[in-house]
């Protein structure tokens, strides 16, 4: 999802203490899909309740948060709202290529075959999946913002604001909606295999810097923007055989998309809206940043009562993330 611009950028490493006392704008719906997506069984089904629901989002949300609010970090969840409308030809490819992805991993279970990647590419959110994950960050005290359009625009204006410190996102797009700074791996770090091999490699939360990077580069954030739109976002195919490497070379040697589209028969429909999607998206200043005491009884009954999970863990857990909430109190407390 998104755009590729991993092989353009560098990424610093950095610790999850590095984080402590900063505020995190997460992207929601890219968080969620990481849960669905990695925390699954051997044969790649996900973990559900005694009525099939699928529970995977809300296990690593529950855990990973805690885990993170107890090393200090502080985090509010930014969900999408209506998605432009030259997004429609991509999420319906997206849908396709899940439905192809559900009927090559029902295939390898029947032949007794390894179906896991398929498994995971199959993942897909709901509109129940969504709920309910807004249900549970709500009921943990903390902050969920609602953006007119895309979440990771709304993050990046907020990060903009310096109302948070960092976006958090798998995806590059935030660099191109303008955050100042890009965590990547805050929900997964630990061992991951790579695809298609049996080697494991360690993965660590790593830090992009938006103003270090431009400068780097020698171009403005303007020109990043149309070396994403050249490669392909969200919103386009972009241009044939074109990757981040040969996009930048064309940015600086002719300055601007209009004119690298003038000397080519290739076309990019609609590349003026999406530039302007990217430079200055739909956001909204109704949001609060602020940890509000946690309800640890609603995500007992929520989880335990409606969802099946561990009383013992869900507990456990819940009293952790009411003690973070108690230091945090104590400490303005000596402000004041």
């Amino acid at each position: 999802m998104g755009v590729d611009l991993g092989d353009l950028l560098e990424r610093r490493r950095i610790e999850i203490k590095d984080l402590s006392g900063r505020w995190v704008a997460v992207d929601a719906f890219n968080t969620l899909y990481q849960f669905l997506s990695i925390i699954r069984q051997k044969d790649g089904t996900p973990l559900m309740d005694r009525q099939g629901r699928v529970t995977s989002h809300l296990s690593g949300l529950l855990y990973r948060t805690a885990n993170l609010l107890e090393a200090g970090v502080k985090l509010a969840f930014v969900f999408d709202g209506e998605p432009p409308s030259f997004k429609a030809d991509t999420l319906a490819e997206r849908s396709e290529c899940r439905e192809k992805a559900e009927a090559a991993w029902q295939e390898a279970v029947a032949v007794g075959r390894e179906g896991f990647k398929y498994a995971q590419a199959a993942s897909r959110i709901n509109s129940e999946i969504l709920e309910d994950g807004r249900r549970l960050i709500l009921s943990l005290g903390l902050p969920v913002i609602s953006a007119p359009s895309e979440g990771e625009a709304q993050a990046a204006y907020m990060a903009r604001k310096k109302d948070v410190n960092h976006v958090a996102s798998q995806d590059y797009d935030s660099l191109l909606f303008g955050a100042p700074q890009v965590v990547r791996n805050l929900a997964i770090t630990g061992k991951r295999k790579l695809p298609r091999k049996n080697i494991y490699v360690e993965v660590e939360p790593e830090v992009i810097r938006l103003e270090e990077e431009l400068e780097r580069l020698g171009i403005s954030h303007r020109q990043l923007v149309e070396i994403g739109i050249m490669c392909g976002t969200d919103f386009n195919a972009g241009l044939d055989r074109i990757g981040p490497k040969t996009a930048l070379k064309l940015i600086r040697e002719k300055g601007d998309l209009e004119t690298i589209l003038a000397g080519r028969e290739e076309k990019i429909d609609n590349f003026e809206e999406i530039r302007e999607l990217f430079l200055h998206p739909p956001v909204t200043d109704d949001y609060e940043i602020k940890m509000k005491k946690p309800r640890a009884e609603e995500v007992i009954s929520f989880l335990v009562d409606e969802r099946d999970f561990d009383r013992v863990r869900v507990e456990k857990t819940a009293k952790k993330i009411e003690e973070v909430y108690r230091r945090g109190q104590s400490t303005l407390d000596r402000w004041f």
